[in-house]
């Protein structure tokens, strides 16, 4: 069949579809009887086609979403393209704008903590969040952007080259996206507060790049982004990629490496603040790879916890840890007890209380030796009831609880009191430039006044000059780690800097450790 203007009939549709698709909703409320009065008017083919473009008009209208499109991939849940329906817009773009991509960019999104909200919720819910959240995104678009589906939480967006993306105007873009998603959303009676992370390319940043490479440099940023925390935003570029490469070869090391022992514990010295005498260590985990060299904790420690190991780096910790305090006691040296950091996973282990038993058992060691140190976070907000458990465990068990991060997690004076902390370690942020900034001093001041009414010690982290620690000191806290006191050592070095430190800091308050 052709139209009355000699083109085929489907190529005609075709044809106006893609402007179609992307016009408003009252321009499209205004078209539909428009067009179905013209095809009254005109009749014939021409009359059929302008009848079969009026009918998904007006069900566009009522859904509040295009029907007509050039691809005819959607997401069926919330009704918006899909990988490829983004992946051939970004193509049209690019293909449209002529010469370098200079006016090209393409967007991921993932709301964060996904993981955790579909298993608070069941399938019901999640479908609901997940199409308010589209619905959210699609408000926030500016006109010509296209928003997608990709997979599970997380959403793409091809910019529109009319906007002249550029890095300003992307960040500003994902900033007003991240804002309309910000307002709680109503759940099963709850009130759910989502944040979205964000990457975005621009093709002028690539080399000849397709829709898909737009796509895939876009998440490689969403990655770096997430790394930063919730609800952050991040750009590409090259050295993304390889830092991203890196990440994924230690993946496949990781695990070896823990069997061959390159990832071992390293002791930062915890002191007092008025004798200066040795008050415990804190076990650090430390990579010595075979080509790299050391690998800094922030780069490996994630790829482990992606990988499932952290339950195995936390018995190397406390394996290491333990033969430290058991080599220490045999030298004579007064190492009054070691802290290990165990994360949530960790606490929820059913294992955990016997394991650890078992440990201190076999290096015989009385089980106040093991400080265990849990985030405030952790403490902070609902735990599971084995967490709680196993908290009750250890310390029933004999061994220390410290409260790490204090002042990040809001952890209210109950839970401090129903855990059984016995010291809050105060964050490092409210330590640095204590010596001269009033806030900082009012702010640690009323933590130890706290702690001092609960009767429980403290400890100042990231301590990193002279002038920090005398403040402290005169304050009233209690213990001291950081930089400005000592670097994380391996075991036989630790041993040399405890050796180190002169006889009378068991006596006098003004003694400086080495």
């Amino acid at each position: 069949m052709r139209s009355t203007v000699g083109l085929p009939l489907h190529r005609l549709i075709a044809a106006l579809a893609g402007p179609i698709g992307r016009l408003t909703r009252p321009v499209m409320l205004a078209m539909a009887p428009m067009l179905l009065l013209a095809a009254l008017t005109l009749g014939g083919n021409l009359g059929v086609a302008l009848v079969l473009l009026a009918l998904p008009l007006t069900v566009a209208s009522a859904v509040g979403r295009p029907i007509l499109t050039r691809e005819g991939t959607r997401d069926p849940l919330t009704g918006l393209g899909d990988r490829a329906a983004l992946t051939a817009e970004l193509d049209r773009i690019l293909g449209r704008s002529g010469g370098p991509p200079r006016s090209v960019a393409a967007m991921v999104l993932e709301i964060d903590g996904f993981k955790q909200i579909e298993q608070r919720h069941d399938r019901v819910a999640i479908e609901w969040l997940l199409r308010i959240v589209g619905e959210r995104l699609q408000d926030g678009l500016r006109d010509g952007d296209t928003l997608a589906r990709l997979d599970g939480a997380c959403f793409g967006l091809a910019l529109s080259s009319r906007h002249q993306p550029d890095l300003e105007t992307a960040i500003q873009l994902g900033q007003r996206l991240q804002a309309a998603v910000a307002d709680p959303i109503p759940v099963e009676g709850l009130q759910i507060h989502v944040t979205v992370s964000l990457g975005f390319a621009l093709a002028l940043r690539l080399v000849r790049p397709d829709g898909a490479d737009l796509v895939q440099a876009a998440t490689l940023a969403l990655i770096e982004a997430q790394r930063g925390g919730s609800n952050s935003i991040r750009c590409y570029s090259e050295a993304m990629r390889h830092r991203v490469s890196l990440r994924h070869d230690l993946a496949d090391e990781v695990a070896a490496a823990l069997d061959r022992g390159d990832v071992v514990a390293h002791f930062q010295p915890q002191i007092s603040l008025r004798s200066g005498r040795l008050t415990g260590v804190e076990a650090l985990a430390r990579w010595h790879h075979p080509e790299r060299g050391l690998i800094p904790p922030g780069e490996f420690l994630p790829v482990m916890e992606q990988a499932g190991l952290m339950g195995r780096l936390g018995e190397v910790m406390v394996q290491d840890g333990l033969n430290a305090l058991r080599l220490w006691d045999a030298a004579g040296l007064d190492v009054p007890h070691v802290a290990i950091n165990f994360s949530q996973a960790e606490l929820a282990d059913p294992r955990l209380v016997d394991r650890l038993a078992w440990e201190l058992d076999r290096f015989d060691l009385r089980p106040d030796r093991l400080a265990i140190e849990v985030l405030e976070t952790v403490v902070a907000k609902r735990v599971e009831d084995v967490v709680v458990r196993n908290l009750s465990g250890l310390s029933g068990l004999g061994c220390r609880l410290d409260l790490d991060d204090f002042g990040t997690g809001h952890a209210a004076i109950t839970s401090i009191r129903q855990f059984s902390i016995q010291r809050i370690k105060i964050d490092r942020s409210f330590v640095t430039r204590i010596d001269n900034d009033a806030e900082q001093q009012k702010m640690v001041s009323a933590i130890l006044t706290m702690a001092d009414r609960l009767g429980i010690e403290t400890l100042a982290e990231g301590v990193e000059t002279e002038a920090e620690r005398d403040m402290l000191h005169r304050l009233g806290c209690d213990h001291g780690q950081g930089f400005g006191i000592g670097r994380p050592m391996p075991r036989l070095e630790t041993e040399a800097w405890i050796r180190a430190i002169p006889p009378s800091c068991h006596e006098e308050p003004s003694c400086r450790a080495v």
